[in-house]
């Protein structure tokens, strides 16, 4: 709001006196003081609301975030706030900002508020829940760590995610990103029966209308719920949205029992949000510009995402880096609560080894012999090493060719390409656009191609032959089919 309309909507101090001597058992009604952008302060008369208390100043839906003193508080305004001006009523309700719950919400589109916005019919009396929520006791968290097993190959194999835990995928624009995070939704309704919720912190409107309608074009999204804090919207909406989100994964883990998958796309936006929020506020700013509380914060979101003994919820968190310096306060923070890294590449995306996974890159906490075994943890131990020396063997033969290369070092290479093909994979969500049938691999499937590769079992079949396949049988079909066909034209 600018200074102009400020002054031109200034109202007496006194307003206030139209609510004295009202109803003793109604909330007191409170007079805006101050508006900065986002942040509101707000004079009562009587009890002060309680901090993260629901109050609305006509259209403007507002949340208490702290107590200035004995009669003012400070809230944050979850909507625009123009138009509002001092002296503007403002209405405790009583209650936290609440959201929708339950299996109603499956399908639907909503807003940091609950409120439906995909022009559909309104939920009918849903069931309210408040947005902040505890983090599950350390004593009712399952104890067992185990692998949540999504069916990609590449992820199974070298990043697998941990079942309750937080994996974060690294990527960029344009290379399947949005193709691998719908994937993992389907796999999760078809293999582990459970739902997928999607929360969009800062996106784009057109990014949120196309997964939209992908998922719904995929078949996905009767058991999918999306939210959205766009990037349109004020720094408060963006800040609470992946609050509401959890909320609404809570209920599928602790009341209907299921496994969920939540996706955030982006956790550093998040961050950003609340360093707009501390800057409006009048905090003094961190290291780097970045919000006292960055690391309360951060772990009050992340910290509500466990794996309890009748459910879980597992989180893949798309994670910007600023600059790609990787010592930046949000990344280093964010980083401290992943057990997995999942990098896609550019340059892999460019080769059409999709999905563009960079096997050398990407790590898991979860890939040790005593979790994922000792079979699992040799094989993708000898994937990355044979990889990284074919990454090391390149500029040599960019610069000489393949002829130079000692015989050790040929065999070296041919094995890489062909797991480097391998590890594609065809999914569900692009048949429509590819005419290959998608495919779910099994992490026993996974680990017996890559042995048989690396034992040079394949050392005779061309490239293509291993290029977008399931299992490793379909490479010997291929095979078989191509050598049938040779002689036949013969």
């Amino acid at each position: 709001m600018d200074a102009q309309t400020f002054t031109s909507r200034h109202r007496p101090s006194d307003s206030r006196s139209e609510n004295e001597g009202s109803d003793p058992g109604k909330l007191p009604d409170g007079a805006v003081v101050s508006v900065r952008g986002s942040v509101v302060d707000v004079r009562f008369s009587g009890n002060l609301p309680d901090v993260h208390s629901r109050l609305l100043a006509g259209p403007v839906v507002l949340e208490v975030v702290e107590h200035v003193n004995a009669v003012t508080v400070r809230t944050l305004a979850l909507v625009r706030t123009q138009g509002l001006a001092r002296g503007d009523t403002v209405t405790d309700t009583g209650k936290p900002l609440q959201v929708p719950v339950g299996r109603a919400t499956l399908g639907r589109v909503f807003n940091v508020m609950g409120e439906t916005i995909d022009k559909k019919p309104p939920l009918d009396a849903p069931t309210l829940r408040s947005i902040h929520g505890p983090p599950v006791p350390i004593s009712e968290q399952a104890a067992r760590r185990e692998i949540l097993h999504t069916g990609i190959k590449a992820i199974d194999l070298l990043a697998p995610i941990e079942r309750g835990g937080k994996a974060g995928l690294f990527g960029g624009a344009g290379v399947g990103k949005t193709v691998l995070l719908m994937e993992m939704i389907r796999n999760m309704v078809a293999v582990y029966e459970g739902v997928s919720l999607f929360c969009g912190i800062g996106e784009r409107c057109r990014e949120a209308e196309e997964l939209y309608r992908e998922t719904k074009q995929a078949g996905v999204l009767g058991d999918t719920v999306l939210i959205f804090g766009q990037m349109n919207e004020p720094p408060g909406a963006r800040f609470r949205v992946g609050h509401a989100a959890l909320t609404m994964a809570e209920y599928f883990r602790d009341d209907a029992r299921q496994d969920v998958l939540l996706l955030i796309d982006n956790i550093f936006r998040f961050v950003q949000a609340g360093t707009e929020v501390s800057g409006l506020m009048g905090r003094f700013p961190s290291r780097l510009g970045y919000q006292p509380t960055l690391g309360t914060e951060l772990s009050g979101l992340e910290e509500r995402i466990a794996n309890t003994r009748t459910g879980s919820i597992t989180s893949v968190q798309a994670v910007y880096v600023p600059a790609d310096d990787f010592t930046d306060p949000a990344v280093t923070h964010t980083f401290t609560h992943l057990s997995a890294s999942i990098v896609l590449s550019r340059d892999r995306a460019s080769q059409g080894l999709y999905p563009a996974i960079d096997p050398l890159e990407s790590s898991s906490n979860m890939l040790s012999p005593r979790i994922a075994g000792e079979r699992h943890y040799r094989v993708a131990r000898a994937v990355r090493e044979t990889l990284a020396q074919y990454e090391d063997l390149k500029d040599i033969i960019a610069m000489l060719g393949m002829e130079e290369l000692s015989r050790d070092d040929q065999r070296t290479v041919h094995r890489a390409r062909r797991i480097e093909r391998f590890l594609t994979q065809p999914f569900v969500v692009t048949e429509p656009f590819t005419n290959r049938k998608g495919r779910s691999v099994s992490l026993e499937a996974s680990l017996e191609g890559c042995e048989r590769i690396l034992n040079d079992d394949f050392a005779d079949y061309p490239e293509r032959e291993l290029y977008m396949i399931g299992r490793i049988e379909e490479a010997e079909q291929r095979h078989r089919d191509a050598a049938a066909g040779g002689q036949s034209d013969e």
